[in-house]
């Protein structure tokens, strides 16, 4: 049986990706020292000791990426190149490649930024929507569709499709930023991080696989290209991610991931379908949403707490006194309380204390301590 066009590029892609994925597997420890001695490293908060375990380890899987994908360049166009070739080379599909590309290398350049600088949140909310500038003026002269297909539900009030007009480019800038934070705001245990991108990639490549068939053919072509290579580099992380950790992934994964993510949804036009797959992401985000908005005070590290006699994790919590929070804050409190998502304890003097609000503390809230490596599989099938 004579494979097509599409099933050979695919299959040149898996092959590069694995090739990507050994090489990967050989080159990360190599680069521990190094990162050590450039003070890029820290200090695993839920295990005994105090071992340097190098991070920022996102830009060296993000390096390895790009490499795949410049040189899969070629396949994609290559017969379009030829001379005698009749048909028009694809202007439009090269440059949404190359776009795509550049939102990416933007997004590695400026993780790895921040995992050196430390920038502050509101330059994390300004970077990720810099960076898909590009990306969407390509969308905009490439397609400038604006139109959604409403849910069943909803269509015998708002028809069968609405068009969002400039809102659906506000959408996708703030899908974007969303993307590129979410994976950052639920972290902080070993495998974390990458263990939920892999997932979301997997539920994305299934996803693609399944709607190839359909009318939006090569536009879930064009995100299987990034995907694929993606997934292969993210395993190899998470090899050594995982408990017990060797290297940190750092805000350059999460970027990397994260604008990967939005990159496809966008130029593969299931943008909306994409949230679907965030889900734990956006229940995390909207319980971490008084702490974000400093509503009720947030420390600087939300990471669940360690007990060394027991080698368990437990809810981490935040100290405040209760004249300090203005009527909002102690609202949020009262209600979230009330819904028993929140553990808060009184004490005297007026002072209050309670769960930092991640979905890692309220798992621990409901289980009580667990082991590192069982919280992670437990938000990993969470996630799944």
């Amino acid at each position: 049986m004579e494979l097509s066009s599409t099933q050979t590029h695919l299959l040149i892609n898996t092959g590069m990706s694995v090739l990507g994925f050994l090489f990967l597997l050989n080159i990360i420890p190599k680069f521990r020292d190094m990162f050590v001695a450039a003070n890029l490293y820290g200090i695993d908060m839920s295990k005994p000791g105090r071992v340097k375990i190098p991070e920022a380890q996102g830009v060296v899987c993000g390096a390895v990426f790009l490499i795949i994908m410049f040189l899969f360049i070629p396949f994609p166009f290559y017969k379009h190149l030829a001379v005698n070739h009749s048909t028009k080379f694809p202007h439009n599909e090269y440059i949404e490649y190359i776009a795509a590309l550049l939102s990416i290398c933007c997004m590695i350049f400026l993780g790895f930024a921040d995992d050196v600088l430390n920038l502050k949140w509101r330059h994390k909310l300004w970077l990720p929507t810099m960076a898909s500038l590009p990306l969407l003026m390509v969308y905009f002269v490439n397609f400038d569709s604006t139109i959604i297909i409403v849910p069943l539900p909803l269509r015998s009030y708002l028809g069968h499709d609405v068009n969002l007009g400039v809102l659906y480019y506000v959408y996708m800038g703030m899908l974007a930023v969303f993307c590129t934070n979410a994976i950052n705001i639920l972290a902080g245990i070993n495998g974390l991080e990458c263990g939920q991108a892999v997932i979301i990639a997997l539920s994305v490549l299934l996803y693609n696989f399944l709607e190839m068939s359909g009318p939006y053919h090569q536009a879930h072509v064009f995100s299987a290209y990034f995907i694929i290579p993606f997934l292969a580099v993210s395993l190899a992380l998470l090899y050594y991610n995982w408990y017990p950790s060797q290297v940190f992934v750092g805000d350059t994964f999460c970027y990397f991931s994260g604008m990967t993510f939005a990159v496809v949804a966008i130029l593969g036009h299931f943008s909306k379908t994409m949230l679907l797959f965030f889900i734990p992401q956006v229940i995390n985000f909207v319980y971490s949403v008084p702490q974000l908005f400093r509503m009720v005070p947030c420390p600087r590290h939300r990471l669940p707490s360690y007990d060394p006699k027991t080698d368990k994790l437990k809810m981490s919590m935040a100290v405040m006194k209760s004249s300090n929070l203005n009527p909002l804050g102690q609202g949020i409190i009262w209600v979230m309380r009330t819904l028993g998502v929140l553990h808060v304890e009184e004490e005297k003097e007026e002072k209050m204390t309670c769960n930092n609000m991640t979905l890692i503390n309220l798992i621990l809230k409901f289980t009580g301590p667990l082991h590192e490596r069982t919280l992670c599989v437990i938000l990993m099938i969470i996630q799944m």
